[in-house]
């Protein structure tokens, strides 16, 4: 099999593993959003709870991680009668959800401390609310902060999911693997390297959109606008 003939066939393994990231993405987010609040807010007993998860999510192995929600699951889901529900797939959604969760939580905690204490102090005069005082204040500013590392938290899931081939998800790296027992390694060079550009192409395009995003950050526009001035006057006293 050539090289023109295999990439059809990776590609068609593409939505499964964009399917992964994406689940785990929004997921993980949401339990990230979930665990920094509690953390930062030091609710008893829960939010030491939040930082035992985070603390598993970032020290444990993601193929451990992997393995412990492929072989853990089926337990819980007998208790439940929802036998046909679990899969590889479901799986290894879970796991990296979990993983980018707690790993996200310590991007979104120190964005959040970064914020001047003083920004903290001005919203409580005003009578906000912790939620308004989030939305209005401390929030914009806090997203800021934490764009850069979310950029890259996006990135290294992207490379973990690349480990769900081992509880058996059929994604573009196990498909890789299919391909080359069946051609007895004959192209072992050039599958991989299809793989790499694949990966690159998805790594590119999460950095990119997470840097649109920076570039237009709030943040950002006060100096948008004084380079803006700056060029003004240059082109003025030409």
């Amino acid at each position: 099999m050539d090289v023109s003939a295999m990439i059809p066939e990776l590609l068609s393994a593409l939505p499964l593993t964009l399917a992964i990231t994406f689940t785990a993405i929004i997921a993980g987010f949401c339990l990230a959003l979930l665990a920094t609040t509690l953390r930062v807010r030091r609710v008893p007993v829960i939010s030491h709870l939040a930082d035992l998860y985070v603390s598993y999510a970032r020290s444990v192995p993601v193929v451990l991680q992997l393995f412990v929600a492929f072989y853990g699951l089926p337990l819980l889901v007998v208790l439940f009668g929802s036998e046909d529900f679990f899969s590889p797939t479901i799986a290894a959604m879970v796991a990296l959800s979990f993983y980018h969760g707690g790993y996200l939580s310590e991007v979104m905690r120190p964005a959040y401390l970064a914020v001047d204490r003083g920004q903290h102090d001005a919203a409580d005069s005003l009578g906000y609310t912790f939620r308004q005082k989030i939305a209005r204040v401390v929030g914009p500013q806090a997203v800021h902060f934490a764009l850069p590392g979310y950029g890259n938290s996006i990135i290294y899931l992207i490379h973990n999911v690349a480990l769900v081939m081992y509880i058996g998800a059929a994604d573009v790296m196990a498909t890789a693997h299919l391909i080359m027992q069946r051609d007895y390694n004959q192209y072992q060079f050039e599958t991989y390297l299809v793989l790499a550009v694949i990966y690159a192409l998805m790594c590119l395009i999460a950095w990119l959109i997470v840097r649109f995003f920076e570039l237009r950050s709030p943040m950002q526009a006060p100096e948008a606008t004084t380079k803006a001035q700056i060029k003004n006057a240059l082109i003025a006293s030409a």
